[in-house]
C-alpha cells in the first residue's frame, strides 16, 4: 500500500530533500522503491538531514524514520537500529499504533540480520495486531527468515505461503514476487535445485514487470544465479551475478553484495579459477565487515575455505573454516550453513592427512544435516506446496467464472443500450414520417429543408431531454449511492449528446458542430453539476473547428468522461485546479488533449469507480480508429489521435 502524507508548507520552514517535494504548498513524500528507485549514494544522507526539519510525532516523520532505518540496514546495522528505536519512542508517545507496528517490523528485520533471532521473533509477533492484513506480508516474510535461519524449513515455508496468499488476495505484485523468491530459497536449501530455479524465475518475472530495481529484486538475481551454478549451468549464471553486483554497488546494498560475491567465489572455484575465487571471497568479506554482520562474515570465510580446498590449499582452508565456526558463536541458529562449514572442514583435514579431525568434522556435519533435512520438514513443505497449487487453480477457476459473469452483465447492458437506441431511432423515424408530406411540397426550397432538419434535431434534443428527466426522477428515488452514481453518469452522457443536437438546431450549419462552443457549454454544464465553477479554471486552447455529427458525438462523450473523472478524482478535498482542453486538425488527423493539474494517477493504485467510463472511452477511441496516450505526472493528461480518412 502506498501512503503519502501532506503538511502545509507555511507551517514548516523546510528545505526539501530526497523524495520530499513541495507540491502546491504542501509537502509530499514518496516512498523509495515504491514510487521511485532513486536510491543513490547520498539518498540516506539527504533523507537523514530532512528528519530534523519535520515536526516530531507527525506521521510523515515516523514514515521517514522507518524508511531511513530500514534501508540503513543495507549499510550499517547498528545505525539502522538506533534510528528505528528513535521512531518507536516517538510512535509510542504520539499513540501512533500503525507506525509503531511498521517500525517494529523494521526492527525485527534488523535484529534478524544482527543474529538476534529470539528478539526478532518476539518483536515481529508483537507487531502482528498493529499491521493491516494487506500490509502484513513483509512481517510474515521476516518471520519466515527467522525459522529458515533456525533450520525449521517447514515453518519457514508456511510463512512464505501466507505472504503469497496476501499478495494474491490484494493483487500486490511485490508480495507475490517476495513469496516466490523465499520459496525458491527454501527449495534450494533442500537441494531441490529445479524447483528452486522455477520459483526464482517466476519471482524475477514479477519484479521486472514492476520496473523498480529494489533490494529484493537484487537478492533474487543472486539466488537464481546460485541455482544455475548448482545445476551446473555456470555460463548462464554469470549474467545474473553481474546484474546483482551492478545494482548492489549502485545502491549500496552491502548485504546483497556479500551474498553475490560468495556465490561468485563458488562459481570461480567450480571452474578452477582459484585466484578469481579468492578475490571474490575477500570482496564478500569486505562488504560483510562494513555491514558488521557476523552471519555474512561467517559465510564469507566459508566461501574462502571452499576455494582453498578446491585449490588444494588445505591448511589455509582449515584456517578460514575454523574462523567461520568462531564467527558462528554458540547461539548461531542456521544449521544449514554450519553443515556446509563442517563438510568443507572435513575435506580440509582429510587433505592435510588429519584423518581423526576429518572424521570428527564429518560426524558433526552429518548430525547438523539430520537436524535440518528432516522427513517431517520435507513432508510439510510438500503438503504446503500441493495446497498452494490447488489454491492457485481454484483462483484461476474463480477468475474465469468472474469474467463470464462480467461478460453476461455486459451483454445485458449492450442489449439495453440497443433497445434505447431502437426507441430513439423509432422516434426519429416517426418524426420523419410525420414531416414527409411537408418535404414533398417543399423539397425545392432549401430553407424548408433546413427547417425539417432543424425539426429533427429539435425532436432528438427533446427526446434526449425526456430521457434525462426520466433518469433524474429515477435518481431521486434510489437510496443506493452506487446505483445513483451510475445513473448520474448516464444522465451526464445523455446531456452531452443533447448539447450536440441543441447546437445543430440553433446554428445555421446543420451538418457541422463548432467544437469550441460545444466544449464551452459542456464544461459549464459539468462544472455546475459538480458545483466546481469557483475552484476549477476551465480553459479551451483551440481555434474554432467544425466537425460532422458522427465525429462530434463520440469526441463529446470522451471529453465528458474525462472532465467528470478529473472533477471526481483529481482534486480531492475541494482543491483548486485547472482543466485544459485542446482540439486541432493537422495532416488529415485530429489531435485531442484533456489535461488537469491534479494529484495524478498513482501506479498500481486501486481503481476507483465502476470502470465503465474507462471502457466507454476505449470503445469510442477504437470506433474512431484512434489511439490514446496517458501521461501521469505532473497531473494527468490524455492525448488522442483520430485519423480523419479512417474515422468515417
Amino acid at each position: 500500500m502506498k501512503r503519502f502524507f501532506f503538511f502545509w508548507i507555511f507551517l514548516i520552514p523546510i528545505v526539501l530533500f530526497a523524495q520530499i517535494e513541495n507540491q502546491r504548498g504542501k509537502l509530499r513524500y514518496q516512498e523509495v522503491f515504491v514510487a521511485t528507485d532513486n536510491f543513490q549514494s547520498d539518498y540516506l544522507d539527504n533523507l537523514e538531514n530532512s528528519v530534523s526539519e519535520i515536526p516530531e510525532f507527525s506521521p510523515l516523520r515516523l514514515q521517514i524514520l522507518n524508511d531511513l532505518g530500514y534501508y540503513y540496514h543495507t549499510r550499517n546495522l547498528k545505525k539502522a537500529l538506533d534510528i528505528i528505536e528513535l521512531g518507536l519512542r516517538e510512535a509510542v508517545e504520539s499513540d501512533e499504533t500503525y507506525w509503531k507496528g511498521r517500525l517494529l517490523v523494521s526492527k525485527g528485520a534488523i535484529l534478524l540480520r544482527m543474529e538476534q533471532l529470539d528478539e526478532a521473533e518476539q518483536v515481529l509477533n508483537e507487531a502482528i495486531s498493529m499491521i493491516p492484513e494487506q500490509e502484513a506480508w513483509l512481517l510474515y516474510t521476516n518471520l519466515g527468515y527467522v525459522y529458515e535461519r533456525r533450520g525449521m524449513l517447514g515453518e519457514a515455508f508456511e510463512y512464505a505461503s501466507k505472504t503469497l496468499g496476501i499478495g494474491e488476495t490484494y493483487k500486490d505484485q511485490k508480495a507475490i514476487a517476495m513469496a516466490y523468491s523465499d520459496m525458491s530459497n527454501l527449495f534450494w536449501k533442500q537441494r531441490k535445485f529445479e524447483s528452486a530455479f522455477f520459483y526464482g524465475i517466476k519471482s524475477l518475472e514479477i519484479f521486472e514487470r514492476r520496473g523498480i530495481n529494489d533490494l529484493d529484486y537484487d537478492f533474487t538475481l543472486h539466488l537464481v544465479g546460485q541455482y544455475l551454478v548448482d545445476l551446473e549451468r555456470q555460463d548462464e549464471a554469470l549474467p545474473y551475478f553481474q546484474k546483482s553486483v551492478q545494482l548492489g554497488e549502485q545502491y549500496g546494498f552491502y548485504n546483497n553484495l556479500s551474498d553475490t560475491y560468495i556465490a561468485l567465489a563458488n562459481l570461480h572455484a567450480n571452474a578452477g579459477n582459484f585466484s578469481e575465487g579468492k578475490k571474490s571471497g575477500l570482496d564478500a568479506l569486505r562488504y560483510a565487515e562494513l555491514l558488521e554482520n557476523d552471519f555474512m562474515i561467517m559465510r564469507s570465510y566459508l566461501a574462502l575455505g571452499k576455494v582453498s580446498n578446491e585449490a588444494g590449499e588445505y591448511s589455509q582452508a582449515a584456517k578460514y573454516l575454523n574462523t567461520s565456526i568462531e564467527k558462528a558463536k554458540e547461539n548461531f541458529g542456521d544449521k544449514y550453513y554450519l553443515t556446509l562449514v563442517y563438510q568443507e572442514l572435513s575435506k580440509a583435514y582429510e587433505g592435510s592427512k588429519l584423518f581423526e579431525s576429518a572424521l570428527k568434522a564429518s560426524r558433526i556435519a552429518h548430525q547438523l544435516r539430520s537436524d535440518v533435512f528432516t522427513s517431517e520438514a520435507e513432508a510439510q513443505i510438500a503438503t504446503l506446496q500441493t495446497e498452494m497449487q490447488v489454491a492457485q487453480k481454484e483462483n484461476t477457476i474463480n477468475l474465469q467464472e468472474s469474467q463470464l459473469s462480467r461478460q453476461r452483465i455486459l451483454q445485458v447492458l449492450y442489449l439495453t443500450l440497443a433497445i434505447v437506441l431502437v426507441i430513439i431511432l423509432s422516434l426519429v423515424y416517426r418524426v420523419y414520417l410525420r414531416n414527409k408530406s411537408y418535404s414533398a411540397l417543399l423539397e425545392k426550397k432549401n430553407q424548408e429543408k433546413e427547417f425539417l432538419l432543424k425539426e429533427i434535431h429539435h425532436r432528438i434534443k427533446n427526446n434526449l431531454e425526456t430521457i434525462s428527466s426520466l433518469l433524474s426522477l429515477q435518481i431521486a428515488k434510489i437510496d443506493n449511492r452506487h446505483f445513483q452514481q451510475v445513473l448520474e453518469e448516464t444522465y451526464n452522457r445523455v446531456q452531452s449528446m443533447g448539447m450536440i443536437h441543441l447546437q445543430l438546431y440553433r446554428e445555421k450549419n446543420l451538418k457541422g458542430v463548432e467544437m469550441k462552443q460545444f466544449f464551452e457549454r459542456l464544461g459549464r454544464f459539468i462544472l455546475d453539476t459538480f458545483d466546481a465553477k469557483k475552484r476549477i479554471d476551465f480553459d479551451i486552447e483551440m481555434a474554432p473547428l467544425e466537425l460532422d455529427v458522427d465525429m462530434a458525438i463520440p469526441i463529446g462523450l470522451i471529453v465528458n468522461e474525462l472532465i467528470s473523472n478529473s472533477l471526481k478524482y483529481a482534486f480531492p478535498d475541494q482543491e483548486k485546479g485547472r482543466i485544459l482542453i485542446s482540439l486541432y486538425e493537422k495532416e488529415d488527423a485530429l489531435f485531442l488533449e484533456v489535461a488537469d493539474d491534479g494529484v495524478g494517477i498513482v501506479s498500481n493504485s486501486t481503481p476507483q469507480g465502476t470502470g465503465f467510463g474507462s471502457e466507454l472511452i476505449s470503445l469510442l477511441t477504437r470506433q474512431l480508429d484512434g489511439k490514446m496516450t496517458l501521461v501521469k505526472s505532473p497531473g494527468t493528461a490524455f492525448s488522442f489521435t483520430f485519423f480523419l480518412n479512417k474515422a468515417a
